[in-house]
């Protein structure tokens, strides 16, 4: 692993952990990339390690840490999701935009935000609470569809699996019709499908993601004058 462990201060004093891996080469950007339900595991830092590859300084908060200190899991299990899920609901949605705030303060702009499952509901609604953002990009977030009626500050894209058992697909073109504004790009995919290494991978799917989000990020940043 490339990055390192800091300690960041939230808006209510609380103090968690958040993996920081520098840009590889010029620098392009800040990025706050949050997890899954299952923590900052091994999925989440070769994640990171791929957009510091593109010139990307990444930080990716421990988002449940106020539940469990440090949590992560490379299990998908019943029980994994049980534990992860029951963090992610007893966090809440104020600690979760106060830790994300404190990650993008931290950064130097332009600052952009991603995010898987979990991380890609909160992407979405960090994108439409919170200042300081140049651009958003959300994977699979299944808290995305019922949130159609906020609308983002910054540019920001979503990304759903034609094909994902978790987020009903009447919900995401529901969310297409009312967020003309968001880009909507649905995959011959499941869930899950940009978590390489995983069952649920799929690199085509994965691959064109990926250069969305790019594209989206250098696109933003240009326009902000960066």
């Amino acid at each position: 692993m490339s990055g390192t462990v800091i300690e960041l201060k939230s808006g209510d004093g609380f103090r968690f952990n958040a993996l920081h891996v520098p840009a590889k080469g010029a620098r392009k950007g800040g990025l706050v990339l949050v997890q899954e339900i299952f923590g900052v595991n091994s999925y989440m830092i070769e994640a990171c390690e791929r957009f510091a590859a593109e010139g990307y300084e990444v930080l990716a908060p421990s988002m449940f840490d106020r539940q469990k200190k440090g949590f992560a899991t490379e299990s998908h299990s019943p029980e994994a999701i049980a534990e992860g899920g029951g963090y992610a609901r007893a966090n809440g949605l104020d600690n979760a935009m106060a830790d994300i705030a404190a990650c993008i303060a931290e950064l130097e702009a332009p600052v952009f935000i991603t995010g898987f499952c979990y991380g890609g509901s909160m992407a979405y609604l960090a994108a439409c609470q919170l200042e300081g953002l140049s651009a958003a990009s959300g994977y699979y977030g299944s808290l995305v569809p019922g949130a159609k009626d906020q609308a983002p500050k910054c540019p920001t894209i979503v990304h759903f699996g034609q094909h994902d058992a978790h987020i009903p697909m009447d919900g995401v073109r529901a969310f297409e019709q009312a967020r003309r504004d968001v880009p909507v790009y649905v995959y011959d995919a499941g869930h899950g499908f940009a978590r390489r290494r995983s069952d649920d991978y799929d690199a085509h799917a994965d691959d064109l993601a990926f250069r969305r989000t790019l594209d989206l990020f250098n696109q933003a940043a240009a326009d902000a004058g960066f």
